[in-house]
């Protein structure tokens, strides 16, 4: 079986990444003030960092199914025997359920996959499922083995300026104005595509700390029997310098000696929902082993 690899930029990977790493990936669609884009191809980061900083109407969306089902139909016809797809996980976005309903139509050349990832850790299951393929593996038994462990990762986030979420209504106005004179910041946790609140402290610095005891206690935990060669540490976020960039990944880096740390910036349809200057980290296992 020759079999394709698909994604979309929700993963992190750019469209040119994964060309030259033979995964394809499906640019994302976001609407401002009624005006459809899509990221890499008509949007990018910094321009939906000014449309987030301007206050403007932003909205994610997913792709259409005549983008999602032409781009099925052109890797079977380049002679791929089948296709795994993985998209951002069904727990923050329909796409997952209408590509599973339009793969019915594929004769089990499409397999959709919902290992309820999002962001640095989808990325982490895309390359390992490249790397099944190419040890051999089917789309089959790479579905199952990327569904089987889809909670072996948590990704937390902390959030700049509650002005974005107030409009997902996770947080009302008055208490948004409450957080923002005590200086709290919220710091939330994704895992099984689930955001939850995780804590609330004061201040930023404050907010990195308590990210990095969450992960540092999934590590002595969690993910205690894991070789370091199979633990991926993630950096993401929104920051709009590259030097807030480098100041993020390298305080990761230091905290976290020894690991492989990845870093990708949220895509554009996760950043319209949390602001800008936002920063995350994340553990998980992966399939393949890491150089490190």
């Amino acid at each position: 079986m020759k079999t394709a690899i698909m994604t979309d930029t929700n993963s992190g990977i750019t469209l040119d990444e994964g060309k030259e790493n033979g995964i394809y990936v499906l640019p994302m669609p976001v609407m401002i003030d009624g005006r459809d884009y899509l990221e890499e191809v008509t949007l990018d980061h910094k321009m939906l960092y000014q449309a987030l900083n301007d206050n403007k109407d932003i909205v994610s969306s997913q792709p259409s199914p005549g983008d999602l089902t032409a781009m099925w139909d052109s890797i079977l016809s380049e002679g791929y025997d089948e296709v795994v797809y993985i998209p951002m996980t069904s727990g923050l976005s329909g796409s997952c359920a209408t590509a599973t309903a339009l793969s019915a139509d594929y004769n089990g050349k499409v397999l959709v996959v919902d290992n309820h990832r999002i962001s640095i850790t989808l990325l982490d299951s895309v390359y390992d499922a490249k790397f099944m393929a190419d040890e051999g593996m089917t789309g089959q038994e790479i579905k199952e083995y990327l569904e089987k462990n889809t909670y072996q990762n948590d990704i937390y986030i902390t959030l700049h300026s509650l002005k974005r979420i107030i409009r997902t209504g996770r947080i009302t106005k008055a208490g948004a104005a409450i957080a923002t004179v005590l200086n709290l910041k919220p710091v939330l946790k994704i895992q099984g595509g689930k955001l939850d609140a995780y804590a609330k402290v004061r201040g930023m610095e404050n907010a990195e700390q308590k990210m990095f005891e969450a992960v540092h206690n999934d590590l002595a935990t969690k993910y205690k029997d894991v070789p370091k060669a199979h633990l991926s540490i993630g950096a993401s976020g929104t920051m709009e310098t590259q030097e807030m960039i480098d100041r993020w990944v390298g305080m990761i880096k230091n905290e976290f000696p020894g690991y492989k740390v990845t870093y990708r910036p949220l895509a554009c349809s996760i950043a319209s929902h949390v602001g800008t200057n936002t920063q995350g980290v994340a553990a998980g296992v992966t399939k393949r082993p890491l150089a490190i």
